[in-house]
């Protein structure tokens, strides 16, 4: 929808202000880690920079390929507890910036990576942390195991339920879309069951007249009057043809309709219908109705028809403004209903409306617009053509 972005969107947005966060994290704690490191070990000032990038910079990787940082911090942590002392009076092996990162690419590991390389990083991390921190001496720290699972499994459940999240929207968005293509599906059929009732009407005609033309016609040559049995036949032969193909669109057993379709002259009928209905309806009619042609008509009619519907759902008790103002080359219809003082019900209606007015309106060559107005009403303008 206009000035909203849609979901694929909106994830690209989250995940360029992530990856953004995410470096800003990592200088800040590459600018605490290379000062200290000198604080909590013994290491020569060449090698300070190198140690504190291969403590920080893994945390990197936590959205791409967590996995491989979590490797490479854990890498980096095994290799600085062996290859460097402590300073005196300190018995931590790693430095603080170091475990939170840790921290935090194990569970960026338990969010993304498969159930078995989540159970090695944490198996890893646990027996890393109960040999090397504080109090190994005694015997393995269980505390770390329990804590660094704890941790890894909530990661999981955050997991699947993200994952279930995104399922849902992914299939909201499917219906959605399916929901919209099944309206116009069904808009397409019922206009082609108007144009075959249109057109079968008509070719009934051209039947009726050629087979009753040589009763009408004195003195008809035998030319003539093959000429008008050759008419008919082929009359009839189209119009068998238009049902085989069109009369398939009926669906649940509906019978063609005997009565004429609708009319350009039949939409004041219509409007003064839904005002004896209760409606505050009020139309304008600018040049003559007669003018306009049957199927140009017909979607006239639906139009305000569907239009009329849409406020009496959305907007009840709303004035409506019918306009009707048929040029010499096109018809120009606007439907427009005040705000309604009355809140409508959710729910009503299947919010398709619109998408198969403007369907109609394109089979014949026009455009449709709709859109809410400045004061809080909603507006359907359509201009079709008249040849």
């Amino acid at each position: 929808m206009p000035g909203q972005l849609r979901p694929a969107a909106r994830r690209i947005a989250a995940r360029t202000w992530f990856d953004i966060g995410t470096v800003a994290v990592a200088l800040i704690l590459y600018s605490i880690a290379w000062p200290t490191l000198f604080v909590t070990h013994e290491v020569p000032a060449p090698l300070a920079p190198l140690l504190a990038a291969l403590a920080v910079f893994p945390i990197l990787f936590v959205r791409i390929n967590p996995a491989l940082g979590w490797a490479v911090s854990a890498g980096s942590a095994l290799l600085i507890s062996l290859a460097l002392s402590s300073t005196p009076g300190n018995d931590v092996p790693f430095q603080v910036v170091h475990i939170i990162v840790l921290f935090v690419l194990l569970f960026a590991v338990a969010l993304q990576a498969a159930v078995p390389v989540v159970v090695v990083a944490w198996a890893a991390q646990s027996m890393l942390f109960a040999t090397t921190m504080p109090g190994s001496a005694a015997g393995p720290l269980w505390g770390w195991p329990i804590g660094l699972g704890a941790l890894a499994l909530f990661g999981y459940l955050l997991r699947t339920l993200l994952a279930s999240r995104r399922k849902l929207e992914r299939q909201e968005e499917v219906t959605e879309v399916e929901r919209a293509r099944r309206a116009i599906l069904e808009e397409k059929a019922r206009i082609a069951r108007d144009l075959h009732d249109v057109v079968a009407h008509h070719m009934s005609m051209v039947v009726v007249q050629a087979q009753t033309a040589p009763y009408r016609i004195a003195d008809l040559d035998p030319a003539a009057r093959g000429e008008f049995e050759s008419i008919g036949a082929t009359a009839r032969t189209a119009l068998n043809e238009i049902r085989g193909m069109l009369g398939v669109l009926r669906s649940d057993g509906q019978l063609p309709e005997h009565a004429p379709q609708p009319r350009a002259v039949d939409v004041p009928e219509l409007c003064a219908s839904a005002q004896r209905a209760g409606m505050p309806v009020e139309w304008t009619v600018t040049g003559s109705l007669e003018s306009v042609p049957e199927t140009t008509g017909l979607t006239m009619y639906r139009v305000v028809q569907e239009s009329i519907a849409n406020a009496a759902r959305h907007a009840p008790g709303a004035p409506v403004l019918v306009a009707v103002a048929v040029g010499p080359g096109t018809v120009a219809v606007t439907v427009r209903n005040a705000p309604s003082a009355t809140v409508s019900r959710p729910g009503l209606g299947g919010g398709h409306g619109i998408d198969g007015m403007r369907t109609r309106v394109e089979a014949v060559g026009g455009e449709l617009a709709a859109g809410p107005t400045g004061d809080g009403g909603f507006e359907v303008s359509a201009k079709l053509p008249t040849a």
